[in-house]
């Protein structure tokens, strides 16, 4: 394996950065905090960087890393943390729709646990495979298999819960990146 530098992690860092705060945003809802969780991911993976093999999953590694910084942030800030039902209003340069079905969507997924919402991110927004997913979260693909399964029904139900009209077809709810930056 050839001698990484840090040239090569500025590099890494800057073509991952946007993916996986986008990612981390799905997975805590707020854009801070996922900067926050990305600056966090970045430091961790700097740390391994001379031990990766640029050749097999540093993606899959750093993402991992991400999932793995936001549950474990959740778990850290839920005793601080107080309910509200209101929504605090960011300017957006965004059609109303648009705005409303996302924080729609965006209040019916802080619903999932952190466990079934990371599943049902990594699934159905970053697009991986069951396996991947279950590499990413260290557990067998039949817990990604029901942990996603169970996560979708529940943001079905919370989703409809908050006012929205889904309709499909048995397939998950589409999300793409450019309806998740604020």
């Amino acid at each position: 394996m050839p001698r990484r530098n840090e040239s090569d992690f500025a590099a890494f860092a800057d073509a991952t950065g946007p993916s996986l705060r986008r990612t981390a945003y799905l997975m805590c809802g707020d854009w801070e905090r996922a900067a926050d969780i990305t600056q966090e991911t970045l430091v961790r993976v700097y740390m391994a960087w001379t031990r990766l093999d640029p050749d097999h999953g540093v993606h899959a590694y750093a993402r991992r890393v991400a999932v793995r910084v936001a549950i474990d942030q959740g778990r850290k800030r839920s005793s601080h943390e107080v309910p509200t039902d209101e929504v605090a209003e960011h300017a957006v340069a965004d059609s109303a729709e648009q705005l409303v079905e996302r924080a729609l969507l965006m209040t019916a997924l802080a619903e999932l646990p952190a466990r079934q919402r990371a599943c049902v991110v990594l699934r159905y927004y970053e697009d991986l495979s069951v396996e991947s997913v279950a590499e990413a979260l260290g557990c067998r693909p039949g817990t990604v298999k029901s942990q996603t399964a169970r996560g979708l029904a529940i943001l079905r139900e919370a989703y409809a819960r908050h006012g929205g009209d889904l309709v499909t077809d048995g397939t998950a709810v589409p999300v793409t990146s450019r309806e998740v930056r604020p």
